[in-house]
């Protein structure tokens, strides 16, 4: 009976010990795969966050590079604006003005033209100086006069049509075209002066230019603001980098915020310039009243040298006080 107890008491040690071998052996492979499955995880958490650390040093760093590029940019354009700032020739001139004529066509119309001024003056029987002063004023001043007149003319058409341009141009890059053929469909569809500008660009560069030198020369041809942003956006995508559609997106905008802002100071400088203009009509509207009812009343002023003096004297005061109003009432923005 003994030893039978001992046999029984020896099998369920037996048993025992090999149920407490299987749960060890299932739990300590749960266990170790527990712990190998947290050390993945953290290794994988550590690359992660390495290859995170070295995107953003990375980032910082074409960020830094980007930006010094596109300093470089800008001071270089900068000194080529200084440089190209100098006074402009009548040759220059006449091609902001649009105009395709010549020094001596420009010189045999001024001289006719003063011919033209002075004779009308010795016409009506002023005296000889006034009548000199006449035919160097049509000489010299009018003619010049005209071509600023018809600079400020075509600058304000391209104002009205580059916006738009600006556009097409944003979204034939979106589109997929290559910049070249974006500006081709603007010389080709928009409208005058702008075609004829960006044509004369799409032409220097057939004659070998880089793109961004024949595009900084629209600044030159046109003597914008908005022009010279134009050209220093792609001066800075071509040097750095970086989504032209977007950045000339964003011109487009500031463009048409810088148009609408115009119109608003036009708006508000309305009365002003028209209480500047009666102002400066006042005298001459009472003049020609009072020589319509009392001719005798003004003719010392005509016929003694003093009185040619008292009138000389006026219109240059007159001249200056409507230079001063016109200096207050334009805004520079």
């Amino acid at each position: 009976m003994f030893g039978i107890g001992i046999n029984i008491i020896a099998f369920v040690s037996l048993i025992v010990i090999a149920a407490v071998a299987v749960a060890y052996t299932f739990l300590f492979d749960r266990v170790s795969n527990e712990n190998t499955q947290a050390k993945r995880i953290k290794n994988i958490r550590g690359i992660e966050e390495n290859r995170s650390h070295n995107a953003d040093l990375s980032k910082a760093e074409d960020s830094a590079k980007r930006r010094q590029v596109m300093q470089k940019s800008l001071q270089e354009l900068e000194e080529k604006n200084k440089k190209n700032s100098k006074k402009l020739t009548l040759n220059q001139q006449f091609k902001q003005a649009g105009w395709k004529i010549g020094m001596k066509q420009f010189y045999i119309f001024s001289i006719f033209f003063g011919i033209v001024l002075g004779a009308v003056a010795f016409i009506l029987g002023a005296p000889i100086y006034v009548v000199g002063a006449a035919w160097v004023l049509g000489t010299l001043g009018l003619p010049r006069w005209f071509v600023g007149f018809s600079i400020r003319r075509r600058m304000n058409k391209f104002l009205e049509e580059f916006p738009n341009s600006v556009d097409v141009i944003v979204r034939g890059i979106k589109s997929g075209l290559p910049l070249n053929d974006c500006l081709a469909i603007v010389a080709n569809e928009s409208k005058e002066p702008v075609a004829g500008e960006f044509r004369k660009i799409l032409d220097t560069q057939k004659m070998g230019v880089p793109m961004t030198e024949a595009i900084m020369k629209l600044y030159q041809n046109v003597p914008l603001t908005e022009a010279n942003f134009f050209g220093i956006v792609i001066a800075i995508q071509q040097s750095a980098g970086g989504n032209l559609s977007e950045a000339l997106g964003n011109l487009s905008n500031v463009l048409r915020q810088r148009k609408a802002m115009k119109a608003k100071i036009q708006a508000m400088s309305a009365e002003a310039k028209a209480s500047g203009g009666i102002i400066a009509a006042l005298p001459i509207i009472v003049a020609v009243l009072v020589s319509l009812t009392t001719p005798e009343y003004l003719l010392p002023l005509i016929e003694h040298p003093t009185g040619n003096l008292i009138l000389l004297g006026s219109a240059v005061w007159m001249g200056m006080g409507v230079m001063v109003m016109k200096a207050m009432i334009n805004f520079d923005f």
